[in-house]
């Protein structure tokens, strides 16, 4: 295993289980199963309801305070994630990452249908519908749906412009 050392069992049992991807706190609900009871009780929210997490700005709620984090950048602007060859900056880390992808080329995302690949997993879930046909955006002003909410964003503006 690692060298690690804790200070108490608990903490290097909780530890001890990254390596052996022991899973003991199940969800009766889905049959997910998570290495922490922490982790289960957040999962647990997605099968409540419960958001305890509110924006104080614009009322979305969020299952965990590190969502409404990142949320709060929307409403201060603040992206702390810069790209160091284009100074390109981002909210989240997911999307530097995705953003370094297209300096290195890097495709790891494949569709597992035509073998077309993305550099971001979103791309290729929006590609996969093509496949699938399934068109979860639907325009509110006309009857038209798309299989990204940038489709829709665009399809949208047409009618307010």
């Amino acid at each position: 295993m690692c060298s690690v050392a804790f200070s108490d069992s608990s903490s290097l049992s909780k530890h001890r289980r990254i390596h052996t991807g022991e899973r003991p706190y199940k969800c009766m609900a889905c049959g997910a199963s998570f290495s922490e009871m922490e982790s289960l009780k957040i999962h647990l929210r997605a099968h409540t309801g419960e958001r305890p997490y509110r924006c104080s700005v614009c009322g979305a709620e969020f299952l965990m305070s590190g969502l409404l984090k990142v949320h709060l950048r929307i409403h201060t602007g603040e992206r702390p994630y810069k790209c160091a060859a284009f100074g390109a900056a981002f909210s989240v880390l997911r999307s530097l990452k995705g953003h370094l992808r297209t300096h290195t080329g890097e495709m790891p995302y494949k569709c597992t249908t035509c073998s077309a690949t993305f550099s971001r997993r979103e791309l290729m879930k929006y590609h996969m519908r093509l496949h699938t046909g399934e068109r979860p955006y639907k325009c509110t002003m006309c009857d038209a749906c798309y299989t990204s909410p940038g489709h829709l964003k665009r399809r949208q503006k047409i009618h307010t412009d």
